[in-house]
């Protein structure tokens, strides 16, 4: 079932009728002739749809998704893993592109192939957001999660001491016009997926973080040019594109996206995007801008992720790693997961899960899975990412194919590989080699003043 035919039915009239219904009576437990416990997922992106479609096919728990545009499409380079395919089940038509080439290029436009290591059936699947985001969301509707278009404006928490107190979303349909009356919904738990400016993290206090603007334009090029990037994602460093990122060309269904992301100067994005367009030259040259986003990409977790009995996932919670900058697949596995936790906490939707049960089954195990990743990422953009002799050196060293082995097995199926002593020792030495050679070739960074900008990292 889609959301449109949904939100145009008897049914979905109902559930808006319902939503302003008084919040039903609390108790201890449920029972067949009392109300489920609701649990609402506030976003509908990969996050909020897969943690829906988890909590939807708990029959004794009342499931809703409240997203603001069912249409959405977020800015996004829209690479997925290998792993996430069958992992999550999407289907083959989801994939527009399957990369099997990257050209990484340096500074100084120096390129170098990587892909030689990737098995014949290995690939990067390059999505448009729109597509993958609609589809996992109509597969939570037809699990029987109840959707509601509309932007969430305000969300009342329960006291501290009101251990099944409720939570009140306050929303605006988008379905109903402009004038459309401001409703609620009172729900038991609350999975906020909603964003980098979540309303759910501000209703918790979750606290703030360091997020990097991203920005792409989609191309439609001719048929040829086309071709060149058939099977070939192109990524470019060097301070002209972004003083601490990469500028990206990315294959889609029948056009490019083109874009480039940064935190440390986000006022010179334009700049940034002119000098990727620039870069990729007459290899996107004619091309026809069908599409321009822009959308804040968070750089670190936030400060709290979960309190009593309402929780982040996805961009809310910060879950975007550093130097790649992926959050795909890291947005549907924190939502999963959280969901999975709810789930089982609930116990048949009985009982309302705690703070603490949802910490120890949700938090606690995504730290240990994807902690070290998140570290390790970050230290990588620190030392690679600063200036353009650090980016000549990151660069080169793509040359190796233990690099780039150990990069792709790590990326495409998100398991730490094991490591080879000789392989890792030659890789030190090399590492430095390649450290010298860029300094020795590396055009200086342009110093850019940015005081306000600066002020506001945490």
């Amino acid at each position: 079932m889609k959301f449109a035919a949904l939100l145009a039915s008897p049914a979905a009239a109902l559930v808006a009728h319902k939503s302003a219904l008084p919040a039903a009576p609390v108790r201890a437990q449920a029972s067949s002739m009392e109300m489920k416990y609701r649990v609402a997922v506030v976003g509908g992106g990969p996050s909020g749809a897969c943690a829906a479609e988890i909590c939807a096919q708990e029959p004794n728990i009342e499931t809703y998704i409240i997203e603001r545009k069912f249409d959405n499409a977020k800015p996004c380079g829209g690479a997925i893993p290998l792993c996430m395919v069958d992992e999550f089940d999407l289907p083959a038509d989801i994939i527009d592109r399957k990369v099997r080439k990257m050209k990484m290029i340096s500074p100084s436009n120096r390129e170098v192939d990587i892909g030689k290591t990737l098995k014949e059936d290995e690939y990067i699947g390059m999505c448009r957001r729109e597509v993958m985001d609609g589809y996992l969301r109509d597969r939570a509707v037809e699990y029987g999660a109840i959707p509601i278009n509309a932007l969430v404006t305000k969300i009342d928490t329960p006291a501290d001491s009101d251990s099944q107190g409720r939570y009140t979303i306050h929303y605006s349909r988008n379905d109903l016009g402009r004038k459309a009356p401001e409703e609620s919904l009172d729900v038991d738990v609350i999975i906020g997926a909603d964003g980098a400016n979540s309303r759910v993290a501000k209703a918790i206090d979750a606290g703030e973080y360091n997020f990097a603007i991203a920005f792409q334009e989609r191309i439609k090029i001719d048929d040829e040019k086309m071709a060149f990037y058939d099977e070939l994602a192109e990524m470019y460093v060097g301070d002209d594109v972004s003083p601490d990122f990469y500028g990206w060309v990315f294959p889609k269904y029948d056009h490019v996206g083109v874009g480039t992301g940064t935190v440390i100067n986000r006022p010179g994005i334009k700049m940034y995007q002119d000098a990727i367009r620039e870069r990729a030259g007459d290899k996107i040259a004619g091309g026809k801008i069908i599409k321009v986003e822009a959308h804040p990409i968070p750089e670190h977790y936030r400060p709290r992720r979960v309190k009593n009995r309402a929780m982040l996932v996805g961009d809310a919670a910060g879950y975007v790693t550093k130097c790649s900058g992926e959050g795909i697949y890291f947005a549907a596995k924190s939502g999963r997961m959280a969901a999975e936790a709810v789930v089982k906490l609930m116990k048949g939707g009985t009982v309302l899960p705690t703070e603490e049960g949802i910490t120890a089954e949700y938090i606690k195990p995504y730290d240990g899975l994807y902690g070290p990743t998140y570290t390790v990422l970050d230290i990588l953009q620190k030392v690679f990412y600063t200036n353009n002799a650090a980016r000549e050196a990151f660069v080169d060293m793509c040359q190796s194919e233990y690099v780039q082995d150990v990069t792709f097995q790590s990326y495409l199926y998100k398991r730490l590989v094991t490591p080879n002593p000789v392989e890792d020792i030659k890789l030190l030495f090399g590492t430095v080699g390649s450290l010298l050679r860029g300094r020795a070739i590396a055009t200086p960074d342009k110093p850019f003043s940015n005081p306000v900008e600066s002020l506001k990292r945490l």
